[in-house]
């Protein structure tokens, strides 16, 4: 088990992909300390994976409160003795699908707001003690679109911009007291609760913008919930130790270049 005696906080812990990781995460021995505004979903995140074996305690911290932070990580710490992980996976509820110039103001700045905010107050909380323990790991999750050029992402795009730099910011200034930093950029997971609910309200719609959103891959294929949690297990175990200051892509190749003129095997050729 590679994170054994390891005290992980997962913020927003009782979403699909948060909860998630922290499944994984505690399937590899660590403590997992899931906390959220609502109570109820991070409860329910906590008691499946106590229900499988692991370590996990639901707590009501709403990320964009410094005071809630710091008392909370102040209780782990006086109990269990080190904050070892610190992941903010928070809902940053984005509009999408529409042009920016048909987007209100606010639907455009409530991502970027939610985002920058609530990374900037878990992480130096958390930073605030690693600097003392001299180690530790922020982890951080994006998506293609902060990386490449994807029209019709509103503020959720720029959202996850701010994420990826201040990501590179932190492991920049941290390092030096063994603390790293690293970020997850995700594709898109189809079988996240977000696209669940949209494929269920509008299954013929999604099944166009699912095979839009494949055939920009390399690989064809979007990631699971379950590749970007095992990619995070790597990244808050001591194999990657040396790992800190970049993002590590899980969107199987998008990012590095849109694939939808390469055809899927045994269709070549296509005429565009």
């Amino acid at each position: 088990m590679l994170l054994v005696k390891k005290n992980a906080v997962i913020y927003g812990g009782g979403g699909s992909l948060g909860s998630a990781i922290a499944q994984a995460l505690a399937n590899e021995g660590a403590r997992v300390f899931v906390v959220g505004r609502t109570m109820e979903s991070v409860q329910r995140t906590a008691d499946g994976i106590t229900g499988s074996g692991g370590l996990a305690e639901a707590g009501q911290v709403d990320a964009l409160d410094e005071v809630q932070v710091k008392d909370h990580l102040d209780d782990v710490i006086r109990r269990f003795g080190t904050i070892d992980i610190s992941f903010c996976a928070i809902d940053l509820n984005p509009v999408q699908g529409l042009p920016l110039v048909d987007l209100k103001t606010e639907d455009f700045v409530r991502p970027v707001m939610l985002a920058t905010r609530s990374l900037f107050v878990t992480a130096t909380a958390a930073a605030r003690i690693m600097k003392q323990q001299r180690s530790g790991l922020i982890l951080t999750l994006t998506a293609t679109s902060s990386s490449i050029t994807y029209p019709y992402t509103g503020g959720f795009a720029p959202a996850g911009a701010v994420i990826e730099l201040v990501t590179k910011n932190l492991a920049s200034e941290l390092g030096v007291y063994g603390i790293r930093a690293v970020n997850i950029r995700s594709g898109g997971s189809p079988d996240s609760r977000v696209f669940k609910d949209v494929i269920a309200s509008n299954p013929e719609l999604m099944k166009n913008v699912l095979q839009g959103m494949e055939d920009d891959t390399m690989l064809k294929r979007l990631p699971l919930m379950k590749d970007i949690a095992q990619v995070a297990v790597f990244l808050c175990s001591d194999h990657a130790r040396q790992i800190t200051g970049v993002s590590i892509d899980v969107t199987a190749g998008s990012t590095s270049g849109l694939n939808y003129r390469v055809a899927r095997e045994g269709n070549w050729p296509r005429e565009y």
